[in-house]
């Protein structure tokens, strides 16, 4: 069956399934998203009614969310990259990390990227500080197991790499930069800003960055 991902090259969850298709040079259709453009969004929601991008077709099949269309790709379009380990223990690692990326961080990235583009009056302080509290406490865990790190879970890259990712791009680009604070999160976010595969996606979105509330 042919891959069709439906994604906009801003998004930082699609960044995160594009690094996955990208290191095992598996062929899909990128579908731009553009929810502004009421025929794009309706077509959108047709696929997948609840609005979230990333989301994957494979023939009938419709596969929403980051994590599990990589687990996806894993099972029935593997490459050569092995993004998640076979072995249970190392395996459970990555899983782990994750969702530490995903929850921890990223969640908390988007809170305060997000708020900036509420109306005023509906903004929310209280929770954007919340989350910028939470995500540094985040940082800290991460910088602190990063050292003697070359990639996340401390073997290969793999799917953490592709969670930690994006996270960490936004947060340095438009909330607070990692050098100085986090040296070890700065080197590695060095190495994945050079990995081929999220290279190619942020040379996809740079005609976008404009867009990214500062």
């Amino acid at each position: 069956m042919a891959l069709t991902l439906y994604l906009h090259p801003l998004s930082s969850y699609c960044h995160k399934a594009l690094i996955a298709l990208y290191e095992n040079g598996t062929p899909f259709t990128p579908q731009l998203v553009e929810l502004h453009k009421p025929e794009s969004r309706e077509a959108f929601f047709k696929i997948w009614p609840v609005g979230k991008f990333p989301v994957l077709t494979d023939g009938e099949r419709v596969i929403p969310e980051s994590t599990p269309i990589i687990d996806y790709l894993a099972l029935h379009h593997p490459g050569p990259a092995t993004l998640i380990p076979h072995e249970p223990e190392a395996a459970l690692a990555v899983r782990a990390l994750d969702r530490f990326y995903d929850l921890n961080v990223h969640t908390h990235m988007q809170k305060i990227i997000g708020d900036r583009i509420r109306p005023e009056g509906r903004k929310d302080p209280h929770g954007v500080e919340h989350a910028r509290k939470a995500m540094h406490t985040a940082l800290a865990i991460a910088e602190n197991d990063m050292g003697g790190r070359e990639w996340a879970a401390g073997g290969g890259f793999s799917l953490a790499d592709c969670a930690a990712a994006p996270a960490l791009f936004y947060i340095n680009e438009a909330i607070d930069p990692l050098a100085g604070r986090y040296p070890a999160l700065t080197a590695y976010l060095g190495r994945l800003m050079k990995r081929p595969s999220y290279a190619r996606a942020l040379a996809e979105a740079q005609p976008y960055l404009h867009m990214l509330p500062r």
